[in-house]
């Protein structure tokens, strides 16, 4: 029996009987069939996943971590050890699991015990195992976001529902309640017509100068590349060798777009909950931005966005001008929402922000509860590595999809296109292109170096 259907077999009997229960207790998995659980597998085990994704995953006793998978090896045994001793410690024994440790993910995803994959890479190496994964029939928690181009994103997102596979995005912010709660307000009509968002962002600063250096023998470099040019290495431009702090490719063009993508799939993936725009985009979008002049860190540093809806509402984007945060106006007062004291690692960005309010509003009735007699109640998921896994077993549709989140992030990739030409753009949400503009639609795609990328992974979609 497919694994698949083992789950939802499990699931459907447990929800007509209380005798016999799906999930064995976690003390007793020593003794059980591994289809008792959802066994999962890690891509990437760097800061996120090591401090969000992976404790995420095992604090649940429908799944159980199997397999880990990281082009550094150092990195590789740290989490091997991290899911060792979680589970050893849970289960008052030295032996609990046997993890299985690839430096490849391509292995990873050949092993028929793995059921789905976690995949917490750096941002250029988002779509094409997401793709493979689906390709290969196991589900998948992608960490945002979702794709380095809108291109790929399309792919990606065509694959993923060809394929019926349950992918969750990243976005964990729709299931902390403050941002469900305040798209729900907006959508219900607490603050009027809803006219104009403002959206705050953190930003990156600018780098040192470049300096190469050898490759450490524990990493595969050509590999942590993938599709993107070959460069020399040097440590800030790849992964702390001795911690997990913040690492450098983040603020490197080569492997991502900066904070728009990097923050803003977060917020604009919430806004586009209250302003009810998930499944298109804007028609135009207009930013500046200021960008390093020298140094090795070129992503984008303080900037101003303004992206025009076909709703009528108008969205402005900001690092450094806004509290980051979610500002929702409308014709009768106005609701912020934002993280509150909520991170996701030590090294985030926004660390200092802890005592900024999760949820306010111009008049305190506005955030009077929602009532059954309003006409919109939104998903609601209090876990997202929860909800992920319980839609693994009955099949259901997760509370953050594949194309909301490809949609989302197109709106960053725009915004960015925008960025770097500093002009007004006009957009087709349906067509997803530029109108009558060849050099902002060259910039939809990037050239990918042999043998990695979506460019040469085999589908059906071809």
């Amino acid at each position: 029996m497919k694994r698949r259907k083992f789950l939802k077999k499990t699931y459907l009997a447990s929800a007509s009987t209380f005798v016999v229960p799906t999930i064995i207790p976690s003390g007793l998995l020593t003794n059980t069939h591994a289809n008792s659980k959802i066994n999962i597998g890690q891509i990437g085990c760097g800061r996120i996943a090591r401090f969000h994704d992976i404790p995420g995953v095992m604090k649940h006793d429908n799944a159980r971590v199997v397999a880990v998978c990281d082009v550094d090896n150092k990195r590789l045994n740290d989490a091997r050890l991290l899911v060792e001793n979680f589970y050893n410690k849970k289960n008052e024994t030295n032996n609990f699991l046997d993890i299985k440790t690839y430096d490849n993910y391509n292995e990873l995803l050949e092993n028929k015990d793995v059921d789905a994959v976690v995949i917490s890479t750096p941002d250029h190496w988002h779509a094409q195992p997401a793709i493979e994964a689906s390709l290969k029939g196991k589900d998948v928690y992608l960490q945002k976001p979702t794709s380095l181009t809108v291109s790929e994103g399309r792919i990606l997102s065509d694959i993923i529902k060809k394929n019926s596979t349950i992918l969750q995005v990243g976005t964990q912010q729709r299931s902390m309640p403050q941002f469900r709660i305040a798209a729900e307000l907006v959508r219900n009509g607490r603050i009027g017509e809803l006219h104009t968002v403002k959206i705050g962002l953190p930003g990156d600063p600018s780098g040192p100068v470049f300096s190469g250096m050898p490759v450490p023998k524990n990493l595969n470099y050509d590999m942590w590349l993938g599709q993107t040019p070959h460069m020399d290495y040097t440590e800030i431009a790849v992964h702390p060798m001795l911690d997990y702090s913040r690492p450098g490719w983040l603020r490197i063009e080569q492997f991502g777009s900066g904070m728009i993508t990097g923050w803003g799939q977060h917020h604009y993936d919430s806004a586009a909950w209250g302003m009810n725009t998930e499944l298109t985009g804007p028609k135009s979008v207009e930013a500046v931005a200021e960008f390093p002049k020298s140094g090795l860190w070129n992503v984008h540093g303080d900037f101003m966005s303004k992206a025009e809806y076909e709703n009528g509402v108008t969205m402005f984007t900001s690092s450094g001008g806004y509290t980051n945060g979610i500002k929702y106006i409308g014709t009768e007062g106005w609701i912020f929402v934002s993280r509150g004291n909520y991170t996701a690692s030590a090294s985030d960005p926004v660390s200092a922000e802890k005592s900024s309010k999760a949820l306010d509003a111009s008049d305190k009735k506005i955030l009077n509860p929602i009532s059954n007699s309003d006409r919109i109640h939104l998903y609601k998921s209090d876990d997202h590595h929860g909800n992920w896994l319980d839609c693994i077993v009955n099949r259901k549709t997760p509370i953050s999809t594949i194309e909301v989140g490809h949609r989302v992030c197109t709106v960053c990739l725009i915004t960015h296109i925008s960025m770097k030409l500093n002009r007004r753009l006009y957009w087709n949400p349906q067509k997803e292109q530029f109108i009558n503009d060849d050099q902002a639609n060259n910039m939809l795609s990037r050239s990918q170096r042999k043998p990695y990328g979506t460019n040469y992974v085999k589908h059906d979609l071809k």
